[in-house]
């Protein structure tokens, strides 16, 4: 069975070699960047990856620079590696669709636990087999494709996993604590206001469709498709 690929780019040599040294510990086969350009060089290159290490701060273009362009293209799995995490900073990756953030200083124990669900999260949703239509907007997830009246949009992980969790609670109030904790992992340290960086871009991604995620003011959000 092949490996899982991962790419960690980040400039510091000491941090790739911690990281790569972990990940090969549990079996993943790990490719390392130095800086933007040979990082989007290497993604070109590697067409199979199932998971990006992305540090922000990194010679050549940075890691949102990096990321921005990733998603013109692709949905794999991205983590974001930063040495100061701010709120804007944080807001900024989400919307450009990071999947996970990770501060520097970190365990590398911690970072394979976060691989390892992120990986399995991604897993999950390819190998369900369901196709769902709904309102002008089809959902594959065995193919991890979504179309808006034919025309395919790329969605990262966290915004595919926010459509199906919407989908399939139509009509039903969801408050942004309970959407956090279906769609996030238990262990997420963030807040609610991830729920709507995500919605809004999730919205935006989906064009007039992105009208049926109704806002409830006070509360969180709730998929109604208008006939």
């Amino acid at each position: 069975m092949a490996k899982n690929k991962i790419l960690v780019a980040d400039d510091e040599s000491r941090m790739r070699k911690l990281v790569r040294d972990f990940l090969v510990k549990e079996d993943y086969e790990v490719i390392e960047a130095s800086d933007g350009e040979e990082t989007l060089a290497r993604f070109y290159e590697h067409t199979d990856l199932s998971l990006i290490i992305l540090d922000v701060m990194m010679p050549m273009y940075n890691g949102f620079e990096v990321l921005k362009e990733i998603r013109q293209t692709s949905s794999v799995p991205v983590i974001m590696l930063t040495a100061k995490s701010t709120e804007d900073d944080e807001l900024q990756g989400f919307s450009l669709g990071v999947d996970e953030y990770i501060t520097k200083p970190f365990s590398p124990k911690i970072l394979v636990a976060r691989v390892d669900a992120v990986i399995r999260r991604s897993g999950q949703a390819k190998e369900a087999k369901q196709i769902v239509d709904v309102g002008g907007i089809h959902i594959d997830s065995n193919a991890h494709m979504v179309l808006v009246d034919g025309e395919e949009v790329m969605l990262s992980v966290k915004e595919f996993e926010l459509l199906n969790y919407f989908v399939e609670n139509p009509g039903i109030a969801l408050s942004r604590e309970k959407i956090l904790n279906a769609v996030w992992d238990y262990d997420y340290f963030g807040d609610a206001r991830t729920i709507d960086t995500h919605v809004k871009k999730l919205r935006s991604k989906l064009g007039s469709k992105g009208e049926y995620i109704k806002t409830i003011w006070g509360l969180g959000y709730k998929f109604e498709v208008e006939e």
